[in-house]
């Protein structure tokens, strides 16, 4: 089990995609045991990424509405984690 991916149904507002591809890189990483992408994983890595993100989206978007909000929030959406994010866009 991945502890450390968030609910991302019933989010307001909803799930972006790059919540959604984060979520999939997560598990992607996890079932794979890959968590440094090589030239040699890159493909079979991604396509996977893809291919899960894309399946995420759906499965979101025909699932009933959620009745509570989800426990946490996902961390693209926490200011420390974002502020982290652009720090190192910059440097």
């Amino acid at each position: 089990m991945c502890r450390n991916i968030t609910v991302l149904r019933g989010l307001e507002p909803s799930a972006t995609p790059e919540e959604i591809e984060a979520a999939a890189r997560q598990y992607v990483r996890k079932v794979s045991g890959v968590q440094s992408v090589s030239d040699a994983t890159r493909e079979p890595f991604e396509r996977a990424v893809t291919e899960i993100a894309e399946i995420t989206t759906r499965l979101l978007a025909e699932l009933p509405a959620r009745r509570n909000p989800p426990p946490t929030v996902p961390p693209l959406r926490r200011p420390e984690v974002r502020a982290r994010i652009a720090a190192k866009s910059q440097g």
